[in-house]
């Protein structure tokens, strides 16, 4: 790739369109897959008529511990890289099974990340590169330390493997800002929900550009299929009636187990850990709102392709290199 910028591959959310304007743009686009495999597999073939630039599939291994569910992940990781994916980007989990297959089939292994001890067993697990994320991030968030933070303790700790960032970064001060941390490029996921190419629901994209860092909440409300994993949303009615309701345990909520709305032809519960795709049509006030603090930068709609150029445009604008480069570029037209 030519410039150091992942899209997160979001599951149903993140579609070949999106992974393929990512790449043509110089980034490194990825589809989601953690979705039903022949799905993944047509994002992988349709973003394959869509770019001739590398691609990347991203998988949540979580509940790997269990035979039947480590077999069926198992069985997709070696379906997308046969499928001829250039990175298999896997999250929540350990991703030692996963490297020897993606290897052989000619893919780098890439693995999101909670801490600098994570981080470690990824490289000594024989990983090609490492996105740490930051407790900032949207979605599921296995970090607890803000990504400023471990960032460069992560970047010393796997060195020579490289490191990307994730999380509270939506813009090229942030990317400037982590390069300058030691990271290596940058993986970012709100930036990209507000995207044109994002298949996303149309109300859950307008509140994440209408909202800032302090509208995001964090915690574990939305757990039915995922328990006891944290993670970050946009604060909505069903965090505020939990709230109001004293907080109760799973099970005493309000609304438990009510239908909220449909996504592929499937019924989304109250509190279910769904994120609301294109595909979702119902109460967003009620579904998870994925996001990141780094909503705060994340203002406006745009084709992912102009997503990548701002940002780049943005990084160059606040480096020490783009002001020298600028004066060499004076100096030899005057």
């Amino acid at each position: 790739m030519e410039i150091p910028i992942l899209n997160v591959g979001f599951g149903g959310g993140a579609p070949a369109e999106l992974a393929a304007a990512v790449s043509n743009a110089g980034g490194f686009g990825v589809v989601g897959g953690t979705v039903p495999v022949e799905t993944g597999l047509g994002f992988i073939r349709r973003a394959r008529e869509l770019t001739e630039r590398p691609l990347g599939i991203n998988l949540i291994i979580a509940g790997q511990e269990e035979p039947e569910t480590a077999g069926e992940l198992a069985a997709m990781a070696e379906a997308y890289v046969a499928e001829g994916v250039d990175a298999l980007i896997v999250f929540w989990g350990d991703p030692a099974p996963y490297v020897p297959a993606a290897h052989a089939a000619g893919a780098k292994v890439l693995v999101q990340v909670g801490s600098v001890e994570e981080a470690e067993d990824a490289a000594a697990a024989g990983v090609d590169a490492v996105i740490l994320q930051g407790v900032e991030a949207g979605g599921h968030v296995k970090a607890t330390e803000s990504i400023w933070k471990h960032l460069p303790l992560a970047v010393d700790a796997v060195r020579p493997v490289p490191v990307l960032a994730s999380g509270g970064i939506g813009d090229g001060v942030g990317i400037a800002r982590a390069l300058g941390l030691g990271a290596q490029g940058v993986s970012l996921g709100t930036r990209f929900v507000a995207c044109e190419e994002a298949s996303v629901n149309a109300d859950y994209r307008g509140r994440v550009v209408a909202a800032r860092a302090e509208d995001t909440w964090y915690g574990t409300l939305f757990d039915v299929g995922w328990p006891d994993a944290p993670h970050r949303v946009l604060r909505n009615r069903a965090v505020d009636e939990w709230e109001a309701a004293g907080r109760p345990q799973s099970g005493k909520r309000p609304g438990e187990g009510d239908v909220i709305g449909m996504r592929d032809g499937r019924e989304v519960v109250r509190y279910q850990a769904a994120m609301a795709t294109g595909q979702f049509e119902g109460e967003v006030e009620l579904a998870a709102l994925w996001a990141g603090e780094s909503c705060e930068v994340v203002n406006d709609v745009l084709p992912a392709r102009d997503i990548v150029r701002r940002l780049v445009d943005e990084f160059y604008s606040v480096t020490t290199y783009s002001n020298e480069a600028q004066q060499s570029t004076a100096k030899s037209t005057s």
